[in-house]
């Protein structure tokens, strides 16, 4: 059992082998497990090495931790002219909402304030329709949805992404 003592520190520091696991092991089972997404780990070659896919140019990745385990995760890459791509933000079921110390909340508020500290002024994200929560939690910080042909080209487009959104950076919603 997981403690409910969250510290509300966001991690962002060097990933061990251990967080590579516990980051592949919360993002496959909610994909799989969860919500029964067709998608393996092998098809995912960013959760392989997550320094090289995410720590590269204005990009980075972080995981929440509930003492040693990782409970939440969300990254950030940089993808030209002002834009990131919102990327793999997953939080375990038994951390979600408020109650659970808004673990989501924290991630996204970290991931934004990176973004406008390196002048990223619009985030775009793809999702699956299967993430009803997840696309009510994106509306409710200033996400639009979108269409896929609205996406730039440099929009790094997963398979299983049926379900696009944007969002102006400091809270400015883009229409």
């Amino acid at each position: 059992i997981v403690s409910r003592d969250w510290s509300s520190d966001v991690c962002s520091s060097d990933l061990e082998q251990a967080d590579h696991a516990g980051v592949a092991r919360l993002i496959t089972t909610i994909q799989q497990k969860e919500f029964f997404i067709p998608i393996t780990y092998a098809e995912q070659p960013d959760l392989h090495d997550i320094p090289a896919s995410y720590r590269c140019g204005v990009g980075e990745f972080w995981v929440a931790r509930a003492s040693d385990i990782v409970v939440g995760s969300v990254a950030l890459i940089g993808i030209g002219n002002r834009q990131g791509a919102l990327r793999k933000m997953f939080v375990d079921r038994d951390w979600r909402g408020a109650a659970h110390g808004g673990v989501a909340t924290k991630l996204l508020e970290t991931l934004l304030a990176f973004a406008a500290k390196n002048e990223i002024d619009e985030i775009f994200l793809g999702t699956t329709a299967a993430f009803a929560a997840a696309h009510r939690f994106y509306r409710k910080h200033g996400f639009a949805e979108i269409a896929a042909d609205a996406l730039p080209p440099a929009f790094p487009r997963m398979r299983v992404d049926t379900m696009f959104f944007r969002r102006g950076q400091l809270g400015r919603t883009i229409h």
